[in-house]
């Protein structure tokens, strides 16, 4: 099965209670999750994210959002709340953001550890200090070695899709998934966004039914301290799950383009036909991107673009795919990774590296913090870059 998608955007079929509605990407995550149906979401409010938790608070006092909303006292004690309820055997969701993230970090480890399958929506922020409260994607990729999923969207609808499309996902491979979207550029600004019918995803999204659950006639223990052999032989079994991530990725997203007419691809190739020359960035940038690409081909430059949507597990396989035959790739980091620079242009250099005429891979820190990128910039420090000796670490532009 091919994890190389060409963004196909049909016409769907009306849908009885299926309707477009002007939301933000905060409000298309809460739909999202609505849609799925969880049975529990513990969550805490940090900027910008509150709105999410607050639209899930709306629509449960409306009747229309059958779960146990359990508000703590930090992120730290709601993914605490997150694993028990997961490992009891229902559907958990939650979202959180930036500083939030960090303070959840050695649960995380725990949550991928249990094979807990929550899903948890991340609003990119910068993270302090100094404070700063602008899109940056430092706090999820500084997640990377926890062993969730890792999603990266481009629009409001694509949250909206990403969120139902990672429970199908998680609750396959047994993973948690972490599905994350840019602040302000997507969780605040308004689109049309197509929002499915309930029926519709209960057909789509199977009820969540995991083999070990809290159950009195059959009995089970957790957290049990295990021999060297034991704790190897899990990561074993962690690994062998996550490396079926993509091709699960892509038949979940094949099947939701067979329902609803969108689909999103584990990477996306935009104009890449007879490229020379590829833009590789994830996220929001990848709009601007897209403009930029298309600025390029209309002065006659054979330029293309690769959107990264699954980061982990990295689909190297598909990568490598996308870019077969390309002469430059022009790598656009909205992460800071000290001593390292930019986090995707450093796994795309190992993804690709022993693959015979490889492309030269450039690495540009591009909107770090929040600074705005517009297409003319990005068409500029393409143009430079592709005239550039390739070098090992990441460039800093503005």
């Amino acid at each position: 099965m091919s994890t190389v998608a060409t963004p196909k955007r049909d016409a769907s079929p009306a849908h009885e209670r299926a309707r477009t509605m002007l939301l933000t990407g905060n409000q298309a995550v809460a739909w999202g999750a609505r849609l799925a149906r969880p049975k529990v979401c513990p969550v805490y409010p940090i900027t910008p994210q509150t709105p999410v938790l607050e639209e899930l608070t709306a629509f449960q006092s409306e009747g229309e959002f059958d779960a146990e909303i359990i508000t703590t006292e930090s992120e730290h004690s709601v993914m605490s709340a997150c694993i028990p309820a997961s490992l009891a055997g229902v559907r958990v969701f939650t979202a959180t953001a930036s500083q939030g993230l960090l303070l959840m970090h050695e649960l995380l480890h725990y949550a991928s550890g249990a094979r807990a399958p929550i899903v948890m929506a991340n609003i990119n922020r910068t993270v302090a200090s100094p404070w700063a409260f602008w899109p940056d994607q430092t706090d999820s990729l500084s997640q990377r070695d926890t062993g969730w999923i890792q999603l990266y969207v481009e629009s409001a609808q694509e949250a909206l899709d990403s969120v139902v499309q990672a429970f199908r996902v998680a609750e396959g491979a047994m993973i948690p998934a972490l599905v994350n979207l840019d602040a302000f550029y997507v969780s605040h600004a308004m689109e049309p966004v197509e929002v499915p019918a309930a029926a519709d995803v209960d057909a789509w999204l199977p009820p969540f039914a995991p083999e070990h659950r809290l159950d009195t006639s059959k009995a089970e223990s957790w957290g049990n301290v295990v021999s060297p052999d034991m704790f190897f032989r899990h990561r074993q079994a962690i690994e062998q799950a996550m490396e079926g991530v993509p091709a699960r990725l892509a038949e979940a997203d094949g099947d939701w383009q067979r329902r609803f007419g969108r689909s999103w691809g584990v990477v996306e190739r935009y104009r890449c036909d007879g490229a020379d020359t590829v833009v590789v960035t994830m996220g929001s940038l990848c709009g601007t991107a897209r403009d930029a690409v298309d600025a390029m081909r209309e002065a006659g430059e054979h330029v293309g673009l690769v959107k990264v949507r699954l980061f982990r597990p990295l689909p190297v396989a598909a990568l490598r795919a996308a870019l077969a035959g390309v002469r430059d790739v022009v790598v656009l980091d909205r992460n800071h990774s000290p001593g390292a620079g930019g986090i995707l242009h450093q796994e795309l250099r190992a993804a690709l590296y022993g693959v015979p005429d490889a492309p030269r891979v450039h690495g540009l820190l591009t909107g770090v913090g929040g600074v705005n990128v517009p297409p003319a910039g990005i068409v500029e420090r393409v143009r430079r870059a592709r005239g550039a000796p390739t070098r090992p670490e990441s460039q800093w532009t503005r």
